[in-house]
């Protein structure tokens, strides 16, 4: 079963590497995945949203979901797995952008995406903003693919374990708001 899908995972990536990298999108991509890098990208709106009363919370609760996904994705479970990134594994596979982690499992930058993404698709005011952050985490995850540095598992991975943080953060603050009511400074 898992040699199963190490292989089909294998098969994706030269499949969208044979069929889906154009002129077009290799530069908007590879730009696109670069800009998640440390999850600079989602902190910067994070800390955005912190100066607007509409979206403090919002801003706040992605920053704690962040933190979460980063001990969880970076600190634990890419040195526990220590899975190789695919150039390493896939022959004929060619990627985009260099990565100096050698570990590939689960994506960071898919993580962080969905960190944020899931705590602002349940906070954000007005629903575009909502589905466009969505938009924005599903296109995180597509750019790690199309580069060439994760597996689809990677990125599936990397997309569970931000919600869980996002649904995390959101569980703490519910049980602090609780346990010592409403916060101040984020309503």
């Amino acid at each position: 079963m898992l040699d199963t899908l190490l292989s089909l995972d294998g098969a994706v990536l030269l499949w969208i590497q044979e069929f889906v990298r154009c002129e077009l999108l290799t530069p908007l991509l590879s730009l696109y995945t670069q800009l998640g890098n440390a999850g600079i990208v989602w902190i910067v709106l994070s800390v955005v949203m912190l100066c607007f009363r509409k979206t403090r919370k919002a801003g706040a609760l992605s920053l704690v979901a962040m933190l979460f996904g980063l001990l969880c994705t970076n600190v634990a479970l890419k040195h526990l797995v220590a899975r190789p990134r695919p150039w390493l594994t896939v022959e004929g596979l060619n990627f985009l952008v260099v990565e100096n982690d050698p570990n590939s499992f689960p994506s960071g930058h898919t993580c962080a995406a969905f960190a944020a993404a899931g705590v602002w698709f349940r906070t954000l005011p007005k629903t575009w903003m909502r589905w466009t952050a969505l938009v924005l985490a599903v296109l995180m995850g597509f750019s790690r693919l199309y580069v060439g540095v994760h597996f689809p598992s990677d990125v599936v991975a990397g997309c569970l374990v931000g919600l869980l943080c996002a649904w995390l953060a959101w569980r703490l603050y519910q049980a602090i708001e609780k346990r010592w009511g409403p916060i101040r400074w984020l309503e």
